[in-house]
């Protein structure tokens, strides 16, 4: 009866540390926060996107990946000028984070695309992002639908 009770035991232990795959951060690991999350409305019958925030880490690290439920696949993706066209790239890397320093995801620079996006989005809809990072924990973000600041790079597209 007590090995039995200790096996058990024993396998509950190894199932709570493997729990949700969410690691737990390093002693010392940065934090990030995160401010501004916006996601664009989806065009009428497209089923992609563009999400802006500001990221803020307590020390160097990096982005290296995007979940959500509300779309199939997450990108974090750069725009920069080539051959005087617009050009957008995924950042298969992910996006470094310097120490202590605001770093903008915004129209006409990094950004993330969502891709097969599940329902349209309109305005005052919201977003649930989960964003993971290298060495910090990852943070669930809930990015409201908005249209950005107009800038001049968005006269030109429409993410």
């Amino acid at each position: 009866m007590f090995l039995r009770a200790l096996v058990s035991a024993a396998a509950l232990l190894t199932l709570a540390a493997c729990n949700s795959g969410d690691r737990a951060p390093a002693p010392g690991a940065p934090t990030v926060q995160v401010a501004d999350a916006l996601c664009r409305p989806t065009p009428r019958g497209r089923q992609t996107t563009g999400c802006y925030m500001t990221l803020t880490a307590s020390g160097a690290d990096r982005l290296v990946s995007v979940e959500s439920p509300d779309a199939n696949i997450v990108q974090i993706h750069e725009s920069r000028m080539e051959s005087n066209m617009m050009m957008m790239q995924q950042m298969r890397d992910g996006m470094p984070l310097a120490a202590g320093q605001a770093t903008a995801l915004a129209p006409g620079g990094n950004h993330l695309m969502l891709l097969g996006v599940k329902e349209p989005l309109a305005v005052g809809d919201t977003v649930t992002l989960k964003l993971i990072f290298a060495t910090a924990a990852p943070v669930e973000v809930t990015a409201t639908v908005a249209q950005p600041v107009a800038s001049e790079y968005d006269q030109t597209t429409a993410h």
